[in-house]
Order: C-alpha cells, then structure tokens, then sequence
C-alpha cells in the first residue's frame, strides 16, 4: 500500500491541522492532475509556529548544545534523508516535474550532504581571541578580547519550487547547526519534500520547535516575514518578491539574506574545447528544464566558430531524453505549472515576432500530450533590444548572440541587470583568468557548469542578490558577533 503523503504543517515536533482549516491544490507537472491537497497555513499558524520557534530559542536546550552535540542531530537528520532517499526523490520528481534521476542522485544526495557539511563546520567555528594592553589610555591594564559568535535567534526561511529539498536543507543547514530555530515556508506549486523534513527532524529526535514548516500562500509568507518575533530571513525567488521582502524585513530591522534571480551567459570563445562546450552549454541551459537561477541561458559564442558550434549543440538537444520524470532513463520532464508554460512561451512567441529564428523547439511536444511539457529552444537572429535577451525566462530558453573580440564579449556578458554567474570556455587560462576579472557576476566557473565546493561563497550581484551562503560566509549570518572585553592589571 502507498504511503500516504503528508500535507500538513510541522509545528512544534509534530505535525497539526492548521488553525484556518484551509486548503489549496498541489498539482503534478507531468500529469496536469492534482497530486495533494495541502493545508495553508494562515497567519495564525504561522505565528503557532513562530512561537513555537521562540520559546526552542529562548528556554529549549537546542541554543545550549555544544555544537558537537547540534552536529550529532544534523548527522542523524541527513541519515534519515538517506534512508528514504528513494521515497524523497520520488515525491519531489512527482512534485517538481525534474527526472527521478536527478532527484535521487543529486538533489536528496545533496541534501543530506548539506546538512552533514554544516554541522562539522559549525563544530570548527571557534571563537576568536586577542591580547592587547591600554598603554596608550596611560595604564598598565592588559586586555584580552574575545569575539563569541552566539545565535541569532528565530530564523525565516523561504524557498522557491525548483530544487526545494536542496535548497531547504542549504538554508536550514547552518541556520540550526549554530544554534537557531527556525520556520520554513516551501513555495505552494512544489511544497511536499519540505513537508516531509518535518519526518526527518521528528526520526533524528530534534527538539520540538526548532524545526518548523509551514506550507501556503502568498499571506503565510507575509505573515511569517513581518512577525517581530522572526530574527532573520533567508530568502530564494524572484527579484520583486525579493524587494518586497526586504522592504518589509527593514521595518523591524531584520537580518536579510537575499538570492535572487539570474540571466547567466556561456561565453564560448574559438579556442575552446567545443565538444565540451557544447555539452556544458546544453547541461547549463536544459538541465531542470532551464528552471535554475543560474541557467546558462545566453549564448555568446565567438563568430568564427558560431556556425559549427552550433550544429554541435542541436546534435546535444537531439541526446535529451523527454519523458515521464519517473522514468530512470529520462533527461528532461515538464515545466512546472500551465501558467509558467505560458510564460515561457510569450518570450518565445514575442522573439519570433521580431524576427528572431528558431532552430529548435519553440513549443509543446506532441508527446508526452499531458502535463506541462515544453520543448529545449534555441533562438538566433534576435533584434538587440528582443525582451528574452534581457529578462529572467526560468526556462528552456537559449539566446544566441555572436562576438569578435574578447571586448565584445565582455560587453555582452555585462550587458545585463543581473550578476549571478557566468560559463567561460576557453583553452587559454590568460584569458580565462582576464575576462572573469573584467565580468559583473559574483561567480565564474571555466570550462564547467556549476561545480560547488560548499566552502566558497554562493551569491549574486546587482539583481541577483544580497549577501552570500556556504561555509563561513553562511555561519557568519546566522550568528551575531559579540565582544567580550577583559582586563586584568592595575589602573595608574
């Protein structure tokens, strides 16, 4: 018999009905079917939950924990992530609409990887000391300062839809290995794996209230992000969402960890490898179904390589395997709702318009004839000033641009409100080296698509963001440094 999927808030180390009794539809991408009815969480659930928080921040033991014994529970909790990994990756790939594959082997691995990471990280975040004297204040008092890095608090944090369990256990991993609560609010189109961590927390026995979840709309996260309670907020979506969370966080002051949006480029240069390139370019852009904040969805490809790069590309599109994301041997699944496919194809359809060619895809297959499917696209020939160059499509959308010299390229690549991340391809590290320095983003990678290293530092510029996550840089906000000054010696 299958087991049941659970739809309700988390609150408190269990599981409740929430005080609204209300409810709204999770629908399956693959299918167009709904796939659960989840209870939404108002805003007087939202505050059960918060309270919940507060009081395992302010009088629970989980803030007095040696970290050791924080990391002890995290280590459980990513093992319990592992024992139903495959039930995980299932649920999501149902959910979400990305291929089981991916899911297991990648987003639930990571998972779990996030959490055992931050857990011995926060065991190594020692405390800084320093000596000095007052001489210069005329005594012969010695000093010894030292910087303690205690809790926050009540952390928020509020995920999108594409990469939930990841991107939830990225947050939640050094928000509790350093000693806060906190309260999760998943995006209602894909809410269900973060549901269940509520499962994971309750099977590694953390205690009650210092991981909470709280599915619903648009007036749960309002009501979660203005609760004077609330400590800090990690936040991941849309760049308008984005804003409105930070205007209403800095009523209150709040701490504010932003990750927004992204129009990434593959900067293809004729040195390059292009087997390689065309490879990663195709990864970059169609992995997810292109629904990745650092999809590489523009393609400056120098000109006197555009034409057979190209070829080489279509030749991957070709490989892609479209399907039931239940299917192991499936590549690439549906988009997540009606409405978002509509969206990607008026970027599409408006491109087309101008005068742009499309040299593959531009619709819906004819097969899989249910669901929200969406074909790989590539547009060339696009007029400068075409929308899909410059706005964030969160889809299977490749632009194509050509250049002549690195200049151009570099101006191209900067031509952009965004600054989350760019591809550069090249044989020649001078050049790799140069042209990453003179590119407004806050993360290059060279020849390679978005391998992470969970110590550096994962963020973006201008639009993309505020602030950044992994290792440290993740430690450092969600605890508050605090001075302790100590004197010893006698006064003149």
């Amino acid at each position: 018999m299958e087991k049941q999927i659970e739809t309700r808030p988390f609150v408190d180390g269990r599981y409740i009905e929430p005080d609204e009794r209300r409810t709204f539809i999770d629908v399956e991408p693959a299918s167009g079917r709904e796939l659960a009815l989840v209870a939404n969480a108002g805003p007087q659930t939202v505050a059960h939950a918060i309270a919940a928080a507060r009081e395992a921040a302010d009088n629970g033991p989980w803030p007095r924990m040696s970290a050791e014994a924080r990391a002890n529970a995290l280590n459980r909790m990513a093992d319990a992530i592992e024992k139903h990994a495959r039930e995980l990756g299932t649920l999501e790939a149902r959910d979400v609409g990305k291929p089981v594959s991916e899911c297991v082997n990648h987003d639930v691995a990571r998972a779990a990887r996030n959490l055992r990471f931050f857990a011995a990280a926060a065991q190594s975040w020692t405390q800084e000391a320093s000596f000095g004297d007052a001489k210069f204040l005329g005594t012969d008092l010695h000093l010894l300062n030292v910087t303690a890095r205690p809790p926050l608090g009540v952390g928020a944090i509020i995920i999108p839809w594409n990469s939930p369990l990841m991107l939830a256990t990225w947050n939640l991993g050094p928000c509790l290995a350093t000693g806060n609560t906190c309260v999760l609010k998943p995006s209602e189109l894909a809410p269900l794996t973060c549901i269940a961590l509520g499962e994971m927390a309750a099977e590694a026995k953390l205690p009650p209230g210092v991981l909470n979840v709280v599915p619903g709309l648009a007036d749960t996260g309002s009501a979660l992000v203005t609760h004077p309670d609330v400590d800090a907020i990690a936040f991941t979506g849309g760049v308008a969402t984005g804003r409105s969370v930070m205007a209403r966080a800095a009523e209150s002051l709040k701490r504010v960890m932003l990750e927004l949006g992204g129009k990434s480029p593959n900067l293809v240069f004729a040195d390059a490898d292009l087997k390689r390139a065309a490879s990663g370019v195709a990864r970059s852009i169609f992995r997810s179904q292109g629904q990745s904040c650092v999809a590489g969805s523009r393609l400056l490809v120098e000109s006197q390589v555009a034409d057979r790069f190209l070829g080489m590309l279509l030749e991957e599109v070709g490989r892609l395997r479209i399907g039931d994301p239940l299917d192991e041997k499936t590549d690439y699944g549906p988009l997540i709702s009606a409405a978002h496919r509509e969206r990607v194809h008026s970027f599409v359809a408006e491109a087309a318009a101008e005068g742009a060619e499309i040299l593959t895809g531009g619709k819906a297959p004819e097969h899989p004839a249910e669901g929200f499917y969406y074909l790989p696209t590539i547009l060339d020939r696009l007029t400068p000033r075409s929308r899909v160059l410059s706005d964030e499509v969160f889809g299977p959308v490749l632009t194509v641009e050509r250049f002549d010299e690195e200049d151009d390229a570099v101006a191209l690549a900067n031509a952009s409100r965004y600054g989350l991340a760019a591809y550069l391809w090249t044989s020649k590290i001078e050049r790799a080296l140069r042209v990453a320095d003179r590119l407004k983003t806050a993360m290059v990678w060279v020849n390679s698509f978005f391998l992470r290293d969970l110590r550096t530092p994962f963020g973006g510029a201008r639009l993309s963001g505020l602030g950044r996550q992994g290792g440290r840089y993740s430690l450092e906000f969600w605890t508050e440094p605090k001075l302790v000054c100590m004197t010893w010696g006698e006064e003149k």
